[in-house]
């Protein structure tokens, strides 16, 4: 008997907490201004990556190179900061280098007039760049460097994508 009772107490229980939800869902949910809705209201939303280059206005007008978007391991970097980066060379400008930071990268972009690259000691390098209407595509070995662009068609070439992988 005594399983029989506390079995009959736990289906009350359950019927009386079922009819308060049915009270309460019926009434419209929670009482505007309660705690839980408070809550939901001041709540962060979600976070959405868009992979848009950081400060990327800033660069543009301070140093003219438009970076779009990449996934945060090829980034802009001083020249002067070290051997092992990856270096463009471009006509009518100093020279442009980025860090790779990870195994595998890749970056947005439009560097006009890209003439050469310096690949940096650990990553293969696949470049995409534009002519005109044509598409060309290079893949340069790690710790290289190669003409690209211009210095082998002789068209002028903008860079539009750098995608990096050991």
């Amino acid at each position: 008997m005594t399983t029989r009772n506390a079995l009959v107490r736990l289906l009350g229980a359950a019927a009386t907490a079922g009819a308060l939800a049915w009270a309460v869902l019926a009434q419209g949910g929670a009482a505007a201004g309660s705690p839980a809705e408070a809550v939901a209201d001041d709540a962060p939303g979600y976070a959405v990556e868009d992979y848009a280059y950081p400060d990327a206005d800033k660069i543009l007008a301070v140093q003219d190179i438009v970076l779009k978007r990449g996934d945060g391991h090829i980034v802009l970097a001083d020249c002067a900061a070290g051997a092992d980066l990856l270096r463009f060379l471009a006509r009518d400008r100093e020279d442009v280098c980025f860090a790779v930071t990870a195994d595998t990268g890749f970056l947005t972009l439009e560097l006009p007039s890209v003439h050469g690259v310096k690949t940096d000691d650990s990553a293969n390098t696949h470049l995409e760049m534009t002519a005109e209407d044509d598409q060309v595509e290079y893949d340069i070995p790690a710790d290289t460097w190669a003409g690209v662009g211009e210095s082998v068609d002789g068209r002028e070439h903008v860079l539009v994508e750098i995608h990096v992988t050991n």
